[in-house]
């Protein structure tokens, strides 16, 4: 199965599928899903864009609404998550994940699926320290601090995803903190010199996420949100027994993120690397970014998680952004049991289902997801491992299609994700926002969060109507 792999959109979504399809025309190929690795901006309309933590002159509609409202259509099965500049409100509504629009699909805040059989896991969101213990409290109409910390990645998140077994494919928009050190850091460094200090101090990167690389082992992770392609090969240890815990060697201070594109949308890069001199020793501030000044966070161990013994090494690879000649997509070969047999030139249509393991942890999980800012105290990681265990149980005998006939879905506990969410559109598309269109959006229930909750049986706390503020 072809895949190809996207770093920033920043709702380039045209150039994007035209890049992809210039590929497959120059390469003889046909790319069967695409995986975009945050920053990917679903604007509906102009108040979406006042939910969007950006300087006011990279506020910009993009493409998105194009394919929200049926214009366009994605022309290949697109799977997303979230990065720090998005219209945070849409992805809220959509918490557990969901269709942004047809064949488009978010995986939530945070999620796995499975597409022909492939596990694909995702975050979104970036780290910091302050807001990562904290529970989902953001409500609309965002401040100026919860407009930036709806997207902080939560320790509630991380506990999930660490539960899973061990998915094919990972997708995040920060790097894991330290994956620098398992690639080429100088070629890194002659590229974006700005990074030196950070990769000296330990600074780059996310805690959380490399404590989830080890821990869940996939054989491949990508990421974005540095504007720079980087590749790494991450060595895991074979055997071993208690927590897999962080590198204890972390200074005090770590930025949250390291910034977004400073740079015009349509610029080009030099493609000239500059030339590495004394002068970088001290350079520690990116002409290619806008920093956010209050993103600045301590650096803090994630929390314990169990060693597993899986895969012997996993494949990173960041991306850039898509701007003229800048590396922005690949598209790689992933091994599958399911691939359907398609003719020369045409694309297959890939089956999409939730995972049942997934599923399992987001019931068990459940009870501990927090609305307010304080969040309730965990489980220890064995009593966690058992309550999956029995929603497992739950799962094999009550997630299955509800088409008469689900013969080609005969597992216990997979359920088709068409069968269950299907796209609607929950805000005006642009062009009726009116006298309010500076002004933030009343807030939408979506139908397919309440569709994902009614299949588990929980209930739909991502329905905040009684907050509702036009």
């Amino acid at each position: 199965m072809k895949i190809a792999v996207e770093g920033c959109s920043h709702g380039a979504l045209d150039a994007i599928y035209q890049h992809l399809r210039d590929l497959e025309a120059r390469h003889n190929y046909t790319v069967d899903l695409l995986l975009m690795c945050g920053d990917f901006q679903a604007i509906r309309n102009h108040r979406d864009m006042q939910c969007m933590a950006v300087p006011q002159k990279y506020k910009q509609l993009g493409d998105f609404h194009k394919y929200y409202t049926g214009d366009k259509t994605a022309p290949v099965l697109t799977i997303v998550i979230g990065g720090n500049h998005e219209a945070s409100n849409y992805m809220s509504e959509l918490y557990h994940g969901g269709w942004l629009a047809p064949n488009i699909y978010f995986l939530g805040h945070a999620g796995c699926i499975q597409v022909n059989g492939i596990r694909i896991a995702g975050a979104s969101g970036i780290f910091k320290s302050n807001d990562f213990s904290l529970g989902f409290y953001e409500r609309l109409p965002y401040d100026h601090g919860t407009m930036r910390s709806i997207y902080h990645i939560r320790e509630f998140n991380v506990r999930r995803l660490s539960l899973l077994s061990s998915p094919d494919i990972f997708l995040s928009h920060d790097w894991p903190q330290h994956i620098e050190r398992h690639g080429d850091t100088q070629g890194l460094l002659r590229r974006k010199p700005f990074f030196r200090q950070d990769v000296q101090t330990g600074n780059l990167g996310s805690p959380p996420l490399m404590g989830l690389l080890r821990t869940l082992k996939p054989k491949w992770w990508f990421s974005a949100h540095l504007h720079v392609r980087f590749q790494a090969t991450v060595q895991h240890e074979q055997s071993g027994t208690g927590s897999n815990s962080l590198p204890t060697t972390s200074p005090p201070q770590n930025p949250d993120e390291i910034a977004i594109a400073d740079d015009d949308f349509d610029a080009v890069e030099s493609q000239n690397p500059p030339i590495e001199d004394s002068r970088l020793q001290t350079t520690s501030h990116n002409p290619d970014e806008i920093t956010l000044e209050e993103e600045e966070a301590e650096v803090i161990q994630s929390p314990p998680v169990a060693y597993r013994p899986q895969r012997s090494m996993t494949n990173f690879l960041a991306l850039d952004k898509c701007l003229p000649k800048r590396e922005f997509m690949e598209v790689i070969d992933v091994p599958t049991t399911s691939d359907e047999s398609t003719m020369p030139g045409q694309r297959c249509m890939p089956k999409l289902t939730f995972d049942p393991e997934w599923l399992a942890i987001s019931r068990a999980f459940h009870p501990f997801f927090s609305m307010r800012r304080r969040q309730a105290d965990y489980p220890d990681e064995a009593t966690a491992r058992a309550m999956v265990a029995e929603e497992m149980v739950w799962v094999k005998s009550n997630v299955h299609n509800n088409e008469a006939n689900s013969s080609d879905v005969p597992l216990p506990g997979i359920r088709t994700i068409l069968d269950c969410q299907t796209f609607m559109q929950s805000a005006p598309g642009p062009g009726t926002e009116g006298a309010q269109k500076n002004q933030q959006p009343p807030w939408y229930t979506n139908p397919q969060t309440t569709a994902f909750c009614d299949m588990l049986g929980i209930q739909n706390v991502i329905d905040f109507s009684s907050d509702n503020r036009a």
